[in-house]
């Protein structure tokens, strides 16, 4: 079996997710990145996406918008200013998720904002094609 390592998901709210995780596949602003038990020390900020995670007796999948991960070895802390379980979108919260995400893709001030604003949108519009 793999290694685990201490994962928590925290909002401003609430701790979301606390326990032992086996990977983690975070939406990294400069793209996405497995960690794994025992990984090199990185802090990264966050883009809107899925964080995909794999508990020792559960995966989770939690849209998350901006934020920041820090990991280390034994360690994976994200602090997000918006966390919903996939599970827990209703057609009508992707719905103004996606409007609110199209608005920022048509004010993209950079490319770099656009590309963000785009990979987000296509994540809604996938959660949306599932959700229907």
């Amino acid at each position: 079996m793999a290694g685990t390592f201490q994962f928590e998901l925290v909002t401003p709210e609430r701790l979301l997710l606390a326990g032992e995780a086996e990977q983690v596949v975070v939406p990294g602003v400069e793209g996405d990145f497995a960690v794994l038990s025992g990984h090199a020390p990185v802090i990264s900020t966050l883009r809107a996406g899925i964080l995909e995670v794999t508990m020792t007796d559960a995966k989770r999948r939690v849209f998350v918008k901006k934020g920041i991960a820090e990991a280390d070895s034994e360690r994976l802390t994200i602090l997000v200013q918006t966390a919903i379980d996939v599970d827990e979108f209703d057609s009508q919260r992707i719905a103004d998720e996606l409007k609110a995400a199209e608005a920022e893709l048509a004010e993209a001030p950079d490319d770099q904002s656009k590309l963000l604003a785009e990979t987000l949108v296509d994540q809604l519009k996938r959660l949306q094609a599932k959700a229907a």
